[in-house]
């Protein structure tokens, strides 16, 4: 097994503001479909990279408790943590180190998620 994780879904209670708020603040676009009765925006992932996407429809309740996803803080965590509050989120934890292992931040999204960034810088 090369990664424990190969897929995640952050619920939205509101897609278009939640893939607004994460284009907004990963500077992209996410990618939107329909798969069934549920809406998807993919974040952007390579070909070997671990896939993940803001998911809206029965099943996917938004909660600031349970499990962390940690986004690609990319070089350095600032960029993207700067844009959380101007995009309506909320921060949480500011940048702080996590030691020989980088840094890390959380954040509150626009859906009520617990979200994190982590970089090596």
């Amino acid at each position: 097994m090369s990664n424990a994780i190969n897929w995640f879904e952050i619920p939205a209670a509101d897609f278009k503001r939640a893939v607004a708020f994460y284009g907004a603040i990963l500077n992209t676009e996410l990618q939107t479909m329909k798969m069934g009765d549920n809406d998807l925006g993919f974040f952007p992932t390579t070909d070997k990279g671990i896939g993940g996407c803001v998911a809206y429809g029965e099943g996917h309740k938004p909660s600031a408790e349970g499990s962390t996803v940690y986004l690609n803080g990319g070089d350095d965590l600032s960029v993207p943590l700067a844009r959380v509050e101007a995009a309506g989120g909320n921060v949480i934890m500011p940048k702080t180190s996590i030691g020989e292992n980088g840094y890390i931040a959380m954040f509150m999204d626009t859906e009520g998620n617990r979200v994190a960034f982590h970089s090596m810088n």
